[in-house]
């Protein structure tokens, strides 16, 4: 039974989620504050947080960013409203892992938790049905390995020359990413596409702040990067590092 964690100032909101989500047998909790969720996704375990961008005391996206520093990597669900597109790519950027605007129906929402958490274990993704077949998305589980960096899909781990990472689901997605694609140009609008699922035309700024946080962790010198390599005007190559 999945423990879920809303946080939303509006009751009504909260009483839809928690009536729907607990009648596809998941345990909810709730607040209406920020302070509060805040202190509630720091101290309890939770397998999932939906989190409203507006809140009195501290809103959604500050909770985001002290929840990724303090290294909580709970997928994030971003509520937001129709016009805030801004706060919701900075949402995005800083560690969110979907986002919906209001108003929404408890159907969406569940789709899109249990799209999350498809995501989360590679080994039970489908392929998507726009996206064509390539040998590199048949995934059976396995233990991905290019140089010091090794990802075990089944159990959702990273290790760099054996010790122990800490990735966001979304970093984890675009490290497999990646690292089954390795040698090859890809460009920031098939990322896009392929790992985000969202149209974000022009706002290559959510891929390009994601791979440096990856850098930051997988890189011995993240300014001079040896596996996650840019390719000016294209987009970005993995490769197994030149001795």
């Amino acid at each position: 039974m999945k423990k879920v964690l809303i946080v939303d100032d509006e009751p009504s909101i909260v009483t839809l989620l928690t009536f729907n989500l607990e009648k596809e047998g998941y345990v909810v909790t709730s607040a209406t504050d920020g302070t509060t969720g805040l202190k509630l996704a720091l101290t309890k375990d939770f397998d999932f947080i939906i989190l409203d961008i507006m809140l009195p005391g501290i809103d959604g996206i500050e909770i985001t960013k002290k929840l990724r520093q303090e290294k909580k990597e709970t997928p994030i669900l971003l509520l937001t409203a129709k016009d805030d597109t801004i706060d919701r790519i900075l949402g995005l950027e800083i560690g969110a892992d979907d986002y919906l605007t209001k108003p929404f129906s408890p159907r969406e929402v569940l789709a899109r938790m249990k799209a999350i958490f498809r995501r989360m274990r590679p080994v039970e993704t489908p392929l998507r049905t726009n996206e064509p077949k390539d040998a590199d998305d048949e995934l059976t589980g396995e233990i991905l390995q290019i140089g010091a960096i090794k990802a075990d899909m089944d159990n959702y781990e990273v290790t760099v020359n054996d010790v122990k990472i800490f990735l966001t689901p979304k970093e984890f997605e675009l490290l497999v990413y990646f690292m089954k694609r390795k040698d090859r140009v890809i460009d920031r609008d098939t990322l896009l596409d392929r790992i985000w699922n969202f149209d974000f035309a022009g706002q290559s700024r959510i891929v390009d702040v994601h791979v440096s946080h990856l850098r930051e962790k997988i890189e011995e010198d993240p300014k001079n990067p040896r596996y996650l390599l840019t390719v000016r005007g294209f987009g970005y190559k993995f490769q197994e590092p030149k001795a």
